[in-house]
């Protein structure tokens, strides 16, 4: 019953049947609250209502489904706080809270649920605030399995990769589930729903503090989106781990400190915003960076080299300031090798007599061979000077 021109509120009876498993009512005009009410012996496995004008909180019933997972309530109305409710379905793989009103933090501190499957998580364009503690990620299983290898093709199409059909979430494709996600700045349609891809999205939302370094973790992690929010701090270091990743959009925080040497590492990564931030420091100038447009690094007033060209400099120089800055060895090597010379020499004819009168000796012979008629101006010179006193 998707893509039509339904109104009014969904009706209790189509969720009270026992046996369905697919409840698609996405992209109409649906308004109300969710009327949601299911069995303790529920089938429902997707429960697909985005792109409506529906209010109100997310139905407490749906703490039963235990089968659940696929759950799409984004672009409504909803207004109401993280629902940790869920958090009891351990079958959960796709959960899309997008553009609604939802408010607070995401810490479910009295919840001991855990969503081993989770692959897909687009919590954007909500008014979440807070801290994110590293405890929320240890759980997310399914992003830090590392696949066979096999690469998906993400465009602006959707997913296009030759895997089988059994690859694809039960249920999803054949009836014609689909979810609109932010993927290299741009929104895309994903027509399928691959187990393989995975997804983190956080974007447009009040989240502070740093950035939690355990997402280091996620090595099979594609797309991972914190722009527009007030994270602060670092980027971790432990983001050279997601070897999968392709996707990474850190704009428009309050980002501070290098750029980290190890991002470099990641060799499938095409995509890459930190804009708008407070970074410093040379841009790594591995081979993965050369391909990154100046647009990817732009809004960093202490950032330099490549792509900027001119770099910004301080004083005429590049700038090199920040938490680790950059020493030119060479040049520190020389200036100590002359100084330990220098030391050396001058030390030995002040306090050893026997090697200064050999010092002197040689350096006035060596004038005589360069200057050879110095002895003779000498000697002309003292005879005047013997002459004008008589």
């Amino acid at each position: 019953m998707s893509n039509n021109s339904l109104s009014g509120m969904i009706p209790q009876c189509l969720t009270a049947i026992r046996d369905i498993s697919v409840l698609n009512l996405a992209r109409n005009n649906l308004t109300g609250t969710i009327n949601v009410e299911v069995s303790t012996d529920s089938s429902l496995e997707i429960l697909e209502i985005s792109q409506n004008q529906l209010g109100g909180q997310v139905p407490k019933s749906l703490a039963i489904c235990t089968k659940l997972k696929v759950l799409n309530m984004g672009s409504n109305n909803i207004t109401d706080s993280f629902p940790c409710l869920l958090k009891s379905i351990s079958t959960l793989h796709v959960l899309v809270l997008r553009s609604n009103n939802f408010y607070g933090g995401i810490e479910c501190l009295n919840t001991s649920g855990t969503w081993p499957g989770l692959q897909i998580i687009d919590l954007a364009h909500n008014n979440f605030h807070g801290e994110i503690q590293g405890m929320l990620w240890r759980t997310w299983q399914k992003m830090m399995v590392t696949e066979d290898g096999s690469r998906l093709t993400i465009n602006s199409h959707g997913l296009r990769n030759p895997l089988d059909r059994a690859d694809e979430i039960s249920l999803g494709f054949e009836y014609g589930i689909s979810i609109t996600v932010t993927n290299k700045g741009s929104e895309m349609n994903l027509v399928k729903i691959l187990s393989i891809f995975t997804l983190i999205d956080f974007s447009c939302n009040n989240f502070s503090g740093p950035v939690p370094k355990e997402m280091g973790a996620f090595k099979s992690l594609y797309v991972l989106n914190l722009s527009s929010n007030a994270f602060a701090g670092e980027i971790p270091s432990s983001f050279g781990n997601m070897s999968a990743l392709e996707c990474l959009d850190l704009s428009q925080n309050k980002l501070s400190g290098h750029i980290p040497q190890e991002l470099g590492k990641l060799t499938f990564l095409s995509f890459l915003n930190l804009s708008n931030n407070q970074l410093v420091g040379r841009i790594p100038t591995s081979t993965q960076f050369s391909t990154f447009p100046e647009a990817s690094f732009t809004g960093n007033k202490g950032l330099w080299g490549p792509p900027f060209s001119p770099p910004p400099t301080v004083n005429g120089r590049p700038p090199n300031s920040g938490h680790h800055p950059e020493v030119n060895w060479d040049l520190i090597s020389v200036e100590i090798g002359f100084t330990f010379g220098f030391g050396v020499a001058t030390g030995s004819l002040v306090l050893c007599k026997r090697w200064s009168k050999w010092y002197y000796r040689a350096m006035y012979n060596l004038l005589l061979k360069i200057f050879r008629q110095l002895e003779e101006r000498i000697f002309i010179h003292r005879r005047h000077v013997r002459i004008n006193q008589k």
